[in-house]
């Protein structure tokens, strides 16, 4: 018996997600949720007494398995590549994951005592900066609270972008938005920036579509693009190097009005 209770407890909970991350909790009903989860309203409410409990339950599991993913990731050497993957794990979970969608949504009607999810993750963000200052990997000049600012605004982008398909194309415009960002953030390698592997390369090698580790920041979009963006100069310090700069202070600029 309680093995069952057990089973349409979890069942309501997950239909309880859906239906909030489709509707927010206004639009959200106890009678659909039942409906969803193929249960009786007499079942739903002798788990969760109300929309307000069921609400909060599926936020707080929303939020430890957002918790869960930041803690499992695999830390690296450089700390723009462990970036890459953060922002890249964010995207994914608000893609993929019923609970953190439904978290996300239901911060439209927050109660005054319920943290923001960004609490969770931003901290980790901040850290990463802060390793790759003292490292010495961010261009001089790139302040890591502008940094963090405008890495914000990009998650938030990454994780509003649910309703995208998270296909190659999907890919390829993240590792194009990726290149421009690390372009404006990491150091020239005669500018400190350690040598080796440079800024985050290391994902574009592990899918088999990127160039040799030692190349810059700008070089690893796939295909036809890698090659146009070659011949471009990306990642040199041309006039295409210099407008990338700008429109990297543009958008720092603009995160931190914005309430970075």
């Amino acid at each position: 018996m309680q093995e069952r209770a057990a089973r349409t407890r979890q069942t309501v909970l997950e239909a309880a997600a859906d239906e909030f991350a489709e509707r927010g909790y206004e639009g959200a009903s106890l009678q659909r949720v039942a409906w969803r989860a193929t249960t009786s309203i007499g079942a739903l409410t002798f788990h969760f007494r109300n929309k307000t409990a069921l609400a909060d339950e599926v936020r707080t599991t929303g939020r430890a398995r957002f918790g869960r993913c930041l803690a499992e990731l695999a830390p690296a050497a450089d700390p723009l590549r462990e970036l890459r993957t953060l922002i890249a794990t964010l995207a994914r979970l608000a893609h993929e994951d019923r609970f953190v969608r439904a978290a996300r949504r239901l911060e439209a009607d927050p109660p005054e005592d319920v943290p923001p999810l960004a609490e969770t993750w931003l901290p980790v963000l901040r850290d990463l900066l802060d390793r790759a200052h003292g490292a010495h990997r961010l261009r001089p000049g790139v302040a890591p609270e502008d940094a963090v600012a405008m890495l914000a605004h990009l998650a938030e982008g990454a994780m509003a972008a649910q309703g995208t398909p998270r296909d190659a194309a999907w890919d390829a415009v993240w590792d194009s938005v990726w290149d421009v960002v690390l372009h404006g953030l990491a150091a020239d390698r005669g500018e400190g920036g350690g040598g080796g592997d440079h800024s985050g390369r290391g994902e574009g090698n592990e899918r088999g579509d990127g160039g040799d580790q030692g190349e810059h920041v700008g070089q690893g979009v796939r295909g036809d693009r890698g090659v146009r963006d070659g011949r471009d100069g990306r990642g040199e310090h041309g006039d295409r190097g210099a407008a990338s700069g700008d429109a990297s202070a543009d958008m720092t600029g603009a995160a931190r009005r914005g309430g970075g």
